[in-house]
């Protein structure tokens, strides 16, 4: 940020002091020449023809350098007959300043300058010169004139050095306080960058937990967000400590089962391990199914098109139960904020267990979003489960049916635990069309595209 801060300084002033230069030194030349013109139109005025038919001044002029041999002021008037003279042998000088002495300011004969002409020369050695000319046609004389006037540029040179100096260590000054004035605010402004990085570096070593407050209102957010990262991730820390407590208690009772049947030699002992294996493994399964749902909860891109998992689901239902008849209707665009194959393991769940379940029909409604939240809605025209018994159905391993249909008992429970990871809910009712039971699983909206 310095570098770049010093960069465009740099072109900057650079820039704005070269265009500055080119403003003063355009307004010192502009009054420099003001002044000749002064004199030069002053001569003009003050010519009349002689009698010998040169042109001379009726009143001599004010300024005394005139007078001064090389005083660096100097004028003199040119014969140009016809503005036909090739040869500058030809001229006739007429008046010259007394000045010049032995020179005489050269006139070029490739133009004609019926306008005033301003130039430099340095037609003098070691003398510099500005020159403005003018040709002229003075009453009482069919000749044309050139009036010339010069001065010396030791003046004006002298002037433009001073300012150029000036300038130069105006902006060299100027430049290096905004260097420093970016430096201090640069350096201030991301100061409370490295009190962020010792506070992350505590919490890192375990002195402290979250960043304290107290940053500026600009860095203010980035503390919020990094806190609330910390915490989220203190979260998933404590949720799969407890899903590994969890597992292990869960698996403790049919291992501590199938050591004793061991140790005992009891004559079921075959029984008894195949029974328990499979305890073992709707556990595993179950909090299998937990983990995948917290580990792909934290990808911001997760997103479902819910149309297209509940018509996956019900090709599969259709083969596995022959005669059952799943219907589907409601938004076909809806999308969840859930990943599509957590999604599909939900909706499986729901739509085999209202067809195993259920009489043959079974009806999926898929609601609009509203509030951020989309609904799908399972029913059935099985017999329904009591409003006192429905709570048991999330509780793992829990069966209400004695027909002795193949199941694992964790449908429903893993159904609730994967939804409430991801932000949602399952609830249970009645269904007013088929009066079977109605499952209503709740799940967050994914933000619209380019939203």
């Amino acid at each position: 940020m310095i570098s770049i801060a010093a960069l465009w300084i740099t072109l900057l002033l650079v820039g704005g002091g070269f265009a500055l230069d080119r403003v003063l030194t355009a307004s010192v030349t502009a009054n420099f020449d003001s002044q000749l013109n002064y004199v030069l139109n002053a001569m003009i005025a003050a010519s009349e023809i002689g009698p010998d038919g040169e042109v001379r001044f009726n009143r001599p002029l004010a300024d005394q350098r005139f007078l001064q041999p090389y005083s660096g002021m100097y004028y003199q008037v040119t014969d140009l007959p016809g503005n036909s003279c090739k040869d500058p042998n030809d001229l006739i000088l007429c008046n010259p300043s007394r000045s010049l002495w032995d020179r005489r300011l050269k006139v070029d004969l490739a133009h004609s300058d019926k306008q005033l002409h301003r130039y430099d020369s340095n037609e003098f050695s070691g003398e510099p010169l500005r020159v403005l000319e003018r040709d002229v046609s003075v009453p009482g004389s069919k000749t044309i004139w050139r009036y010339q006037v010069a001065q010396s540029r030791d003046q004006i040179n002298a002037q433009i050095k001073k300012l150029r100096e000036t300038l130069v260590w105006s902006f060299v000054a100027l430049g290096a306080g905004l260097l420093i004035m970016a430096a201090l605010q640069t350096l201030y402004g991301l100061w409370p960058l490295r009190r962020i990085r010792r506070e992350v570096a505590g919490v890192r070593s375990g002195r402290q937990t979250r960043i304290a407050a107290g940053f500026p209102r600009e860095i203010e957010p980035l503390v919020e967000e990094i806190n609330e990262l910390l915490a989220h991730s203190e979260a998933q820390a404590e949720e799969a400590r407890r899903h590994a407590g969890n597992l292990a208690h869960a698996l403790k009772t049919p291992l501590t089962v199938i050591n004793n049947a061991a140790t005992a030699q009891a004559p079921d002992l075959s029984t008894t391990v195949i029974r328990e294996a499979g305890t073992m493994r709707r556990q595993v399964d179950h909090h299998l199914a937990r983990a995948r749902a917290i580990g792909r909860r934290a990808s911001a891109q997760a997103r479902a098109t819910v149309w297209d998992s509940v018509c996956a689901v019900e090709r599969a239902v259709s083969v596995l139960y022959d005669g059952t008849t799943v219907d589907i209707a409601g938004d076909r665009k809806a999308q969840v904020k859930v990943e599509r194959q957590d999604l599909d393991e939900m909706v499986g769940n729901l739509v085999e267990n209202a067809a195993k379940y259920g009489g043959g029909r079974v009806f999926v409604t898929i609601g609009k979003p509203d509030d951020g939240q989309v609904s799908i809605e399972v029913e059935d025209d099985g017999p329904g489960i009591p409003i006192l018994q429905r709570k048991e159905l999330f509780t793992r391993g829990t069966r209400l049916d004695t027909t002795g249909k193949p199941g694992t008992g964790l449908g429903l429970a893993i159904v609730g635990d994967v939804a409430r990871i991801y932000g949602g809910s399952v609830d249970l009712g009645e269904s007013e069309d088929l009066g079977g039971l109605l499952v209503r699983l709740t799940l967050p909206e994914a933000p619209r595209a380019g939203g």
